[in-house]
């Protein structure tokens, strides 16, 4: 896996599952059979799953007596939102720069025909 953490967690979430699985947490903490049951997929599966994202950042694992809840750590999105948000604004600049060039062009410009084909020469008999 790439080392950098925006890869990481570019990466984690790459698979739907666990897209899904970040969305489930972002409601509240749950265990690993918690997160497990709409899939059907082991739990030592959704685990692999979970240690990807622990792997990237996006969640941690705590203990409450014998319960052992997942967390989402939200703060890792804030990296993403600044990665996006940087190329969100340069897009939108382009299109005000567009936009301010539209605006500038006359409003009645007389369409240019389009080029005709070259004709073939004539030959001189006909049928």
């Amino acid at each position: 896996m790439a080392a950098d953490p925006l890869s990481r967690v570019f990466s984690a979430l790459a698979d739907p599952i666990r897209r899904d699985m970040v969305a489930r947490l972002a409601v509240g903490d749950a265990t690993v059979n918690e997160l497990a049951e709409p899939y059907d997929v082991s739990v030592q599966a959704v685990s692999k799953h979970l240690q990807v994202l622990g792997d990237a950042g996006l969640v941690s694992r705590t203990r409450e007596a014998q319960r052992r809840p997942v967390h989402l750590e939200a703060e890792v999105f804030d990296l993403m939102t600044r990665w996006i948000e940087r190329y969100r604004r340069q897009a939108e600049e382009r299109y005000r720069r567009l936009d301010d060039l539209l605006r500038s062009m006359p409003d009645e410009v007389e369409p240019t025909p389009p080029p005709q084909p070259p004709q073939a020469p004539q030959t001189g008999a006909s049928r």
